[in-house]
């Protein structure tokens, strides 16, 4: 009997554990929502840059509407920051925000793909 206890405390112990584990855990993985403007001017551009971020540490979602040329990134806080984010975008070869794009990446691009390309 007294060895049913002993296990019955063990087992509540680690059940405490666990669950102090599992909120701990969920609390390091609180996700947020950053809208960056990018030079993202065809359907290469987001093709690019959603494939690219996808890649990114940390990052959950990106969506680009080429319409108003802003990415909308969902990351987790914990693992990636906004301007991470931001410079990843410069490294495929896009401005983003008011970071500019990388200068050999973008020499890079399609020429569909350059700021001042004809929009389609």
């Amino acid at each position: 009997m007294k060895t049913i206890k002993v296990m019955m405390a063990v087992l509540v112990l680690i059940a405490f554990s666990f669950a102090g584990a599992t909120k701990a855990s969920a609390q390091s993985k609180k996700t947020s929502v950053i809208e960056i403007k990018t030079s993202a001017v065809c359907g290469t551009c987001k093709e690019k840059i959603e494939g690219g971020l996808a890649y990114e540490k940390g990052v959950k979602k990106a969506r680009l509407n080429l319409e108003t040329k802003v990415v909308t990134v969902e990351y987790v806080e914990s693992k990636t920051t906004p301007e991470k984010i931001r410079l990843a975008i410069s490294k495929l070869g896009y401005d983003a925000d008011s970071i500019p794009a990388d200068k050999v990446a973008y020499s890079k691009l399609s020429p569909c793909c350059k700021k001042d390309a004809p929009k389609h």
